[in-house]
């Protein structure tokens, strides 16, 4: 199978990997296929940058994370838990406890569904990553914290035992997005 899941793996070549239970060239590959879809695109000249459309990657980032965490074949009716289970999980995300929901409602949906952030929630590219008093998220400060759990979780890949549930989640993931390429 020629369809490339990132630029260097093929899912021939994953189906490999994944038979060969190589796991620091499976992770490798997430944290590719990752950073070429969700953090290079995000790497242009600042001046072109848009906050909405940085925190939009991000949300869809989480997800997708998130997903592989929980090995779910799709997201469909677990979005506001898969945010609420990746802020709550990782210290990177700590300055969001007790907005988990509030985040998901007013800045994941108001952004991807009506093109704006709504319950007083302000999107801003310069600042802390999180001004509580204000709701304002500073969208770049925001997504190096994504991409900072990636980070972990592709480390916790090359660390764990093939037989922990990282790994079985990873591959029950990566089964349905081989079938999705169908």
């Amino acid at each position: 199978m020629n369809t490339h899941l990132s630029k260097n793996v093929t899912i021939g070549a994953y189906q490999d990997l994944e038979h060969a239970a190589d796991r620091i060239a499976l992770s490798n590959f997430m944290l590719e296929r990752f950073t070429e879809r969700y953090v290079t695109p995000m790497r242009v000249d600042p001046t072109q940058k848009n906050g909405f459309t940085i925190m939009a990657i991000s949300c869809l980032m989480i997800e997708a994370l998130e997903s592989f965490y929980q090995g779910w074949p799709n997201s469909k009716n677990k979005s506001q838990l898969a945010f609420c289970q990746i802020f709550d999980r990782n210290q990177s995300f700590s300055f969001l406890r007790g907005y988990s929901s509030e985040f998901y409602i007013h800045v994941r949906c108001g952004i991807l569904h009506q093109a704006e952030t709504t319950g007083g929630w302000h999107i801003r590219r310069k600042g802390s990553v999180f001004e509580e008093s204000e709701k304002k998220i500073n969208a770049k400060l925001f997504h190096d914290k994504v991409e900072e759990v990636l980070k972990l979780y592709c480390n916790d890949l090359s660390q764990s035992e093939w037989s922990s549930k990282i790994w079985v989640n990873f591959r029950k993931k990566m089964r349905a997005v081989c079938k999705n390429c169908q």
